[in-house]
Formats: structure tokens, sequence, C-alpha cells
């Protein structure tokens, strides 16, 4: 009989840099792919009544799911696609076609690993082996100058300690070919109403910095152009926190989260476009972020469960948040009366993408100026990102809230500030609010100051055509 492996496709999406799938199609004779559509995943939030995938988020999904099966469809194979609680199907479906083992990638976050541990069990029943592979970092735990359990606090400690100790392996190579039994039943792709209820694919906005779409071809292509095709990479560090258009920053990340692209490969491409053009602090920076990205997912594995809790990794339980409902709706519609705020949120809400500018603008708002539980935002955050990454989302507003890893005490954002720093114009904000398009560039971001005369003369009505400001904001003129 030959060994059969199932490769079990989880947040790695993709052929090249895939060590587990490599590894399956070397140990075994005939080798499955298969990806399970976790129905957990698309249930509601609880108490904010929102999907946990949203539509967006979904979407994104299924073109990268889609796409991985084209791409094995041209190396002479195809992949098994299913809905259901992944340890339950897979282990049933090992079971029916007298599978050797399960190989898939390694996570970091409970949810995940929870799931990795049943499918475990439910296997060791049948003598089917289970073994996860490490694949979605730069740099490998193994890899590190410390435990994992002795991860420094601070990122800028973890970057020297990394940069100057460790090593990035090199990238593996994609599969040439590979076997698949004979007379399996692969199953159709879901519609996007089965997976989240009365749902439909959203519609495109026009205004969208990118028209994303999800898998590996569509990843590499992206990554393509942004290195060799524009150089745009040779000014990343001064145009990254734009806000309009497709190319302020690199846009990676969407297929970052779900592995259609691997952090590893983009660093080999930088590496090769500095061979050639050489390297200046803009292509030092875009890794210096993947870094970034790496530090998050390992605080995860440290930190375990207290990255999702109120009081953070820091179990800061001085802090008191408030459930204040009709505050955080008016932050999910863009409806604060602060112009910077609505338009990110209105962007975010209408295309599931948000410059990472508008990202630490839009969570300071909710944590330190409303007080609202910020754990509500995150959920928010996860629901609508089309780049939603479990370790870097709740990492980042665990910073931000002052309840993460951050040096520097009670940070805040100043959002007028901010605003005027970085909309100086207010191109942006009259993009998502087009009701203040005539209002000029020096008093958009502050609205809230027009007279009775001034908002006739722009045709702006606060608290009829745009709302009233829901917090003070003199503190932001003040500071």
């Amino acid at each position: 009989m030959p060994k059969r492996i199932i490769y079990w496709f989880r947040n790695d999406l993709r052929l090249h840099d895939n060590e587990g799938f490599l590894k399956a199609i070397q140990d075994a004779d005939e080798v499955i792919p298969m990806y399970v559509f976790d129905t957990r995943q698309f249930e509601q939030i609880d108490p904010l009544g929102i999907p946990k995938t949203g539509t967006f988020r979904a979407k994104f999904l299924l073109e990268s799911v889609q796409n991985l099966r084209d791409n094995l469809r041209k190396k002479g194979a195809n992949l098994v696609i299913r809905i259901g609680k992944p340890e339950v199907v897979i282990s049933e479906f090992a079971r029916d076609l007298d599978v050797t083992a399960i190989y898939t990638a390694k996570e970091a976050t409970q949810e995940e690993t929870d799931v990795e541990t049943s499918l475990s069990k439910k296997l060791k029943v049948d003598n089917i082996d289970f073994e996860v592979f490490w694949g979605s970092t730069l740099y490998h735990p193994r890899d590190l100058p410390f435990w994992v359990s002795r991860l420094p606090t601070v990122f800028t400690e973890f970057r020297k300690a990394v940069e100057g100790q460790s090593v990035i392996r090199p990238i593996f190579q994609e599969p040439v070919a590979l076997r698949i039994p004979e007379g399996l039943e692969f199953g159709k792709m879901p519609e996007i109403y089965e997976l989240i209820l009365f749902s439909q694919l959203p519609e495109a906005d026009q205004r969208a910095v990118l028209a994303f779409k999800g898998g590996e071809t569509e990843a590499l292509h992206r990554l393509h152009h942004y290195l060799w095709e524009t150089g745009l990479i040779k000014s990343y560090k001064e145009t990254r926190n734009g806000l309009l258009g497709a190319d302020y920053s690199s846009k990676f990340s969407p297929w970052l989260a779900l592995g259609c692209l691997s952090p590893r490969q983009i660093y080999e491409e930088i590496k090769k476009y500095e061979a050639k053009n050489g390297a200046n602090d803009s292509t030092y920076w875009l890794i210096f972020e993947l870094i970034w990205r790496d530090y998050f997912r390992f605080v995860a594995l440290r930190y375990g469960t207290r990255l999702f809790k109120t009081s953070g990794i820091q179990y800061n339980l001085e802090l008191r948040w408030n459930h204040r409902r009709e505050l955080f709706d008016k932050w999910v519609n863009g409806q604060t009366g602060v112009p910077f705020i609505d338009a990110n949120m209105r962007e975010l809400q209408r295309t599931g993408f948000m410059s990472n500018r508008g990202r630490q603008n839009v969570a300071s708002f909710l944590a330190k100026d409303l007080m609202v539980d910020w754990t509500w935002g995150a959920a928010y955050f996860e629901s609508q990102l089309i780049d939603y990454d479990v370790c870097s989302n709740w990492g980042n507003w665990n910073y931000v809230a002052g309840v993460g890893n951050d040096p520097r005490e009670n940070r805040y954002f100043n959002i007028l500030t901010q605003a005027t720093r970085y909309d100086a114009k207010g191109e942006y904000v009259k993009t998502w609010l087009p009701e203040l398009a005539a209002v000029p560039a020096e008093s958009v971001h502050k609205v809230w100051t027009l007279t009775p005369e001034a908002q006739s003369e722009y045709n702006v009505q606060l608290g009829e055509k745009y709302p009233l400001p829901i917090v003070e904001t003199d503190k932001w003129s003040r500071k």
C-alpha cells in the first residue's frame, strides 16, 4: 500500500517556500492537498453581533483558496475542499483513505493550536502521525538567540538581538510535481453565503487604494511590481505613511496574512534588488517591518491568551474600559464628528483596508479618547480587515491601548496633529467624507470650529449633514 500523507493547508496558501508541503511530497508516495473552511471562523462575535470573518476577508480567502487549487492543477494535482471543523473532517477523511500522516503549518495562538491538539488526539486513535512545520516568520523560533519564554519585552532589544545573532534561513523551492491518489472527491468551492449567512460578495469601491485579489499568483505579481517594475521600494520609508493610492506602501500584508506570500521570499527579493540597485534606508525599512511582524508572532507564543484579554500582556488591571455601544457604533460607522477618524473608518467599512497610519489613530481614539474596551476594536478589525493577522492585529491593539509592548508609558495620538501632518491638504478626508468637500483645507480637520455662516457657505450643517464631535476637542489644540 502506498504511503499517503494529507497536507492540510491553513494560513500558508502557497506553493513557494512551503517546507511542510515540500516535505510531504518527499516523504510520501501520494500526497493529498486539503483545505477545510472552519465554520467557527464565520460565526458571530459576541456581544458585538458581527461575523468573525466579514465579507471582505471571506472574499479574499475564497480567491486565495481558489488560486491555490488552480496552481495545484497546473502541477497535475488538485485541492480537496471541505466545510466543517477541521479536526473532525480531516480525521474522518484520513481514516477512510488509510492515510499514514497529516502534515501542516504550525500556528501560534489559542484557537488554532486547540484545533491542532484536538486533531492530533483523534489521529492517535487510528495510529496516524501528525507533524507541524513553522513557516510564518523571517526568523525561525529555533534560531532566536533566546528562548521564546525569555523574549525581550521591548521590540528594539529583540530586533538588535536577532539582527546581530540570528540568520534568516533560505527559502524552500516550489515542488515540480506531485502524485495524488485516484478517485478522490475534491469538493466544490463554497459560495460566500454558505460561509456567512445572508451575505453576498461586497461591491468594489472605486476609492479603494487597490483592487486586492487573493492568491499566491497575485501576491508574487505585487512583489514583482513593487520591487522590479516600479522600484517603489527605494522610497518606501518616505511614502509609507501615505493615505491615498496603491503605491504609498507595499500592500503585501493581505497576502502575508493568509500565507499566499512568504516573508522570506520578500526578504530574498529585497536582497536581490539591493545587490543590483544598491541598499538604502527604505529597502532596510521593509525588512524592519517584517521583523516587527515576527516580534508580534513570538509575543503571541510567549503570552498566550493574555494577548486577547482587556488587561493585555501587561496584565494591567488598573485601566478601566466602558462598554457604551452607542460610542462604539459611531466609531464603526465613521460618525464620530472627527473627520480624520471618520474618513479612516469609512474606508475600512467600504473596502476592508486602512493605512497603518489610520489604524494607529482610530485605535488610539477608541481606546484613549472614548475609553471603549479596546478588545471590541480589535474584534471589529478581525472581522473587517482583509489583511487580518491574529498576532499583528492583537499585538498592535495591545500596544496602542497601553497594555502591551511599549517602552513609552501612556502613548497617545493627538488626532488633530496627526491629521494636519499626514493629510495637510485634506485630500484623504474629502475622498471619504464628500459632505466636507467644500470646506477649506485649513478647516476641514477641525470642522467643528466653523461658524454658522461658514457652515452655510461650505454647505455643512453640523449635527445634520455631518455630526458634532462626540469628544471634547480643545485638548488637541492645547497639546
